[in-house]
């Protein structure tokens, strides 16, 4: 039985082809925005797991080490009231996506003698851009009480 009443066999796959089309773009678009959506979910949860007992996203809240609000692009030991380490103040360092990274990475082997023990570095690289992700992100994760 055709589709389409007096329709040529052309125009019905023409047709197919557009509904075809719009199904595929609109289910491109959801996956996009639930692909968004899930990047910056894994970004807090790795921020959390890996980060979160020493620090935080959120201004002014220094922990164990400073907060990293608006790191990105911030001299290292630059934020107000947090005690850093002398050769993080003197490092010179610039936080920027490549420097994070390695910083995470392998904290001595960016900045000697700085105060990150007993954290010694995070290998899987993976996991690392999620994280320079998420504070490149500059989001806000919950505090722990």
């Amino acid at each position: 039985m055709p589709l389409l009443h007096n329709a040529s066999s052309v125009e019905v796959l023409r047709t197919a082809a557009f509904i075809a089309a719009t199904i595929a773009s609109f289910a491109i678009v959801i996956a996009i925005v639930f692909s968004r959506q899930a990047s910056a979910e894994d970004g807090q949860a790795a921020f959390n797991n890996a980060c979160r007992t020493c620090h935080s996203m959120k201004a002014d809240d220094n922990r164990l080490g400073p907060n990293l609000h608006n790191i990105v692009g911030r001299k290292a030991g630059a934020a107000g009231g947090f005690a850093y380490s002398q050769s993080l103040q003197n490092s010179g360092v610039t936080w920027d996506e490549a420097t994070l990274d390695k910083f995470i990475a392998a904290p001595d082997s960016v900045v000697p003698n700085n105060n990150m023990k007993p954290f010694t570095g995070i290998s899987d690289a993976n996991l690392r851009a999620t994280i320079v992700g998420y504070l490149k992100s500059g989001a806000a994760a919950p505090t722990a009480n």
